[in-house]
């Protein structure tokens, strides 16, 4: 993001525009929605500009500003559309320190308007820093139809009472108060009686969360699945959206994170496989403080939750602790994994169990029934695997599983650098070492990508797939 949308207070400032022609007058009829003091330097300016600036108040000079002009100014628009003429302002507003617009020039302006969508006070913007134009005028298009006229009207009642709102505690019980009326009341109010109605709205619906008991704080131990934010379920997304306290492990990506309330505490509670960790009993006991602080806490786990998650221990501490709790599934890495691949982790007549592994715990890895793991046919998910890819290589030919059965590992599954390494399991742990792969690892025992397998020869292929000769 090279430019950072903000919402600049014009309020008797002062604002430059020079030139004219249509440019110009679309950019005095834009700057005077807002309550800014508008000059208009034109030289020659068209009967068109000099109507609009007498109708909307602005100021017109019939000449070329100078220094002293910029004095104070907010900013400046160049917009005469001759590169001699849009220099010459621009080099007078680096010099006065104004931020600078020339129209239609992106790499010499210090800002660019967005696209509005005015429901006053109400104001969405929107901007594709010069790159797509017409795509920012087809969602301002979309929003337009899509956000009621009375949008601003309700809003503006709002900014009137927020004062007496202030009465409810900040956070949970203001939010609660300001969501129904925004979202059910207000604008229920408003079609049945017009503006008149909104501030007898706003007092009884403030009387009524004032006598409220305030609700108890809760923790929701979510599936931030595996990496997507796209594969997020919609009860997450919402989750997020209304979180005081977002308590996340170290895989779950920073695009999910922004999906938080920007006033969210985010709190990072990394482990790392065989690396760093926060306690476990550390992770509790700042789920149960912030819980008992009244927050709405959101602990995000990377995949599901149910999965090598860690999840009993964190409701069996939660309960101690009498905090209500839920849980919210989220897509596992397997299933990511087998996605990306393009096969199923259950086929008719190829196998008819699944396991799924973990090699973070070493002992209870060690433990498996490698036997089993390693007959034709056999499907399995070892997760956490990419440090523990020779010890599975050689429990596994050390049981009879053939050298050259294709393992997969799948790398950052279903994020756009996710990445596909295939290898015989005969030389897996060194293959897997040439790879070098950086993200999170599962890797795929008897299953193989459709490209990977179609490579093979006939009768391996068939058996990978376990199809009839």
């Amino acid at each position: 993001m090279n430019h950072f949308p903000i919402f600049l207070n014009l309020a008797a400032r002062h604002v430059l525009i020079v030139g004219s022609g249509e440019v110009a007058l679309a950019k005095l009829r834009l700057l005077a929605r807002s309550a800014a003091r508008i000059t208009v330097f034109a030289p020659a300016p068209e009967r068109a500009l000099s109507a609009t600036a007498s109708e909307l108040g602005a100021r017109l000079q019939h000449r070329l500003p100078e220094a002293n002009d910029l004095a104070g100014a907010a900013l400046v628009y160049a917009a005469a559309g001759d590169a001699v003429a849009d220099d010459r302002t621009a080099n007078l507003a680096r010099a006065a320190g104004v931020l600078l617009n020339v129209v239609d020039d992106l790499a010499a302006c210090d800002f660019i308007t967005p696209a509005l969508v005015d429901r006053d006070p109400v104001v969405v913007a929107i901007g594709t820093e010069g790159a797509a134009p017409v795509l920012a005028r087809a969602i301002k298009r979309d929003l337009e139809e899509r956000l009621p006229a009375g949008l601003g009207t309700l809003a503006r009642a709002a900014k009137g009472f927020r004062p007496r709102a202030e009465a409810l505690a900040p956070g949970r019980a203001r939010r609660a108060f300001w969501a129904e009326y925004h979202l059910r009341a207000g604008p229920e109010a408003l079609a049945r009686g017009g503006d008149a109605a909104l501030p007898g709205t706003l007092a009884a619906l403030l009387d009524r969360h004032l006598a409220a008991t305030p609700a108890p704080g809760r923790v929701d131990l979510v599936g931030a699945g595996p990496g997507d934010p796209e594969l997020l379920t919609l009860r997450a997304r919402r989750l997020l959206d209304e979180a005081d306290v977002v308590i996340h492990d170290r895989l779950v990506p920073q695009p999910i994170l922004e999906l938080a309330r920007r006033e969210a505490i985010l709190v990072s509670v990394g482990k790392e496989g065989f690396g760093p960790a926060t306690p476990q009993a550390e992770i509790n006991d700042t789920m149960i403080a912030h819980a008992k602080g009244g927050a709405l806490v959101v602990r995000l786990k990377a995949g599901d939750p149910t999965v090598f998650a860690r999840l009993d221990e964190e409701i069996e501490a939660l309960e101690t602790a009498g905090i209500p709790w839920a849980v919210v599934p989220g897509i596992t890495a397997a299933s990511a994994a087998a996605a990306a691949l393009g096969t199923s982790l259950t086929r008719r007549e190829r196998n008819s169990e699944l396991r799924l592994l973990t090699a973070h715990d070493l002992r209870g890895f060690a433990e498996h029934d490698w036997r089993a793991l390693a007959r034709p046919g056999a499907v399995a998910a070892i997760y956490m695997g990419k440090r523990a890819a020779r010890f599975l290589q050689g429990r596994l030919l050390m049981h009879g599983a053939d050298p050259a059965a294709l393992v997969t590992a799948v790398e950052n599954a279903s994020r756009p650098d996710q990445r596909i390494h295939a290898a015989p399991l005969g030389s897996l742990a060194d293959d897997l070492e040439r790879a070098a792969p950086a993200g999170p690892v599962v890797l795929m025992l008897g299953l193989a990508g459709r490209a990977a397998t179609a490579a093979l020869p006939g009768p391996q292929a068939r058996a990978l797939r376990k199809e009839p000769a």
